[in-house]
């Protein structure tokens, strides 16, 4: 058997350690399994929605479909629980962030409990969860042919609440959704409160997803006009102003500010002098990205993987834009690959700005965590996205490189340092999401076809001339 053939044997078997049972049936995996029967699981012992996601996936192209089935709809059953985090209340769509399968002393029965943010540090309600459920009940119903568990009455009414959390009328004058920190994968304070990229781009997949498996024989016209209008004014939105690229960084370091006025460029008001010095030299003369954070007077210009791949495999970015995503992968391979696949973020938060944004967590320092650490996992991002782009070598490459370490290392959450060389200072062994993410990535490569569950073609009607801004700022 060759290493590659090996590893895969390794990871599969790992991952079926990890599967959660309630009733004698799957219902998901938990975060991480402990080599160390010391070390405290803390909550890496539940099921957690956005982690168990590249697991859904992994068992969807093996065939083994019953597990999400199962995890879909005990979502949305924990949906239907009350939420409340001290004497509030949450809004009824809100999905849980993680649940895990309890034994009562007494009575030898299980219940599932499930986790809203009110037992999450911070006490941050998980934002990206229902958005992970609808896109992988997508993903099920197009792998399976099964459309009986997205048209069940549950999975209709949970679809509606989700989405009816996020397109109530309200004060932002943005198509976006306001967000607070701490609220997604990066759960921990990193700076990205406002529009952060990566739900903007998983709120957009969620919101086709969503569309397409609305049942249409039901009263839905006036709800599925809301979501059109949504996507119209998103898809806009998200292409023209965070769209970053050599020619636009050009025009931002030109900017005129303090525009009153219908026709300004500067819509947004942002200040020439708070482009970082870094911004400079990361930009390649050929390839862009989608920057993190556009709201007043702010641009975050930080590289964030998840909203860029997820642009990518959604098509919110353009054909032009998707490739130019990706050379700038290439072009940037050792700041965002380096030795170990691949960066969360880009570059790290270091000194006085460190202190200031993550009120100096201990596990937030510099080029470790969520600030730029190397997380495997995102191996199925970058793969998905190069075999959407026809550029599957990219993703090849970028494997070769992660099969040398994951199983020698035992398969770590995440690591450390800026070529990623490092086993992360608080990373968890055997790391489920590390397991599933590379064997994503491995399976996906060996059968491109089985990526179609993860893709979604253009939306013709939302389409625009990316470069329609950049030519007009240049004339204005």
């Amino acid at each position: 058997m060759s290493k590659g053939g090996s590893l895969k044997k390794e990871a599969w078997e790992v991952l079926r350690k990890s599967i959660m049972y309630h009733h004698g049936m799957p219902i998901g995996t938990i975060a991480a399994t402990t080599i160390d029967p010391l070390e405290d699981m803390v909550n890496y012992n539940q099921v957690f929605m956005r982690d168990f996601f590249s697991s859904g996936i992994a068992f969807l192209i093996a065939g083994e479909p019953e597990i999400v089935k199962n995890f879909l709809l005990m979502a949305v059953q924990l949906q239907g629980d009350e939420k409340q985090v001290d004497c509030f209340t949450l809004g009824e769509g809100v999905m849980p962030a993680s649940f895990k399968v309890t034994v009562d002393q007494n009575s030898n029965q299980e219940s599932v409990e499930a986790d809203f943010g009110d037992a999450a540090i911070a006490r941050v309600a998980p934002v990206d969860s229902g958005f992970w459920w609808i896109v992988l009940l997508r993903a099920y119903t197009h792998s399976t042919g099964d459309h009986s568990v997205a048209n069940s009455p549950q999975c209709q009414l949970g679809i509606i609440r989700c989405l009816n959390l996020c397109l109530h009328d309200g004060f932002d004058t943005f198509p976006t959704l306001l967000c607070a920190d701490g609220c997604s994968m990066i759960d921990r304070r990193m700076g990205i409160y406002g529009y952060p990229l990566d739900i903007q781009s998983l709120f957009y997949m969620a919101l086709r997803c969503g569309k397409e498996l609305l049942r249409q024989d039901r009263d839905m016209g006036a709800f599925v006009e809301r979501i059109d209008k949504r996507l119209h004014a998103l898809t806009f939105h998200m292409r023209q102003y965070f769209w970053l690229d050599h020619n636009q960084l050009n025009n931002i370091y030109r900017y005129k500010t303090e525009e009153y006025s219908y026709t300004a460029v500067n819509k947004f008001n942002i200040m020439p002098d708070s482009l970082p010095n870094w911004v400079f030299e990361f930009m390649p003369n050929k390839g862009g990205y989608m920057v993190g954070n556009v709201s007043p007077a702010f641009m975050d210009f930080r590289w964030f993987t998840i909203g860029n791949f997820l642009a990518i495999t959604s098509s919110l970015a353009t054909n032009q834009q998707a490739n130019a995503i990706m050379d700038l992968v290439e072009e940037r391979w050792d700041e965002l690959i380096g030795e170990m696949p691949m960066k969360c973020m880009y570059p790290a938060l270091e000194g006085e700005e460190w202190r200031i944004v993550t009120g100096c967590d201990p596990k937030n320092t510099r080029w470790s965590y969520h600030n730029s650490g190397s997380w495997p996992v995102f191996l199925w991002f970058l793969t998905a996205a190069a075999i959407k782009v026809g550029r599957p070598n990219i993703a090849h490459r970028a494997l070769e490189i992660a099969e040398k370490r994951l199983l020698k290392d035992e398969w770590p959450e995440y690591y450390d340092g800026k070529l990623g060389r490092t086993i992360g200072k608080q990373a968890r062994k055997l790391q489920t999401w590390t397991i599933s993410g590379y064997l994503v990535a491995k399976l996906l490569l060996e059968d491109p076809s089985q990526a179609e569950m993860l893709f979604m073609d253009e939306d013709m009607r939302c389409r625009i001339n990316p470069l329609a801004r950049s030519s007009s700022s240049e004339g204005g």
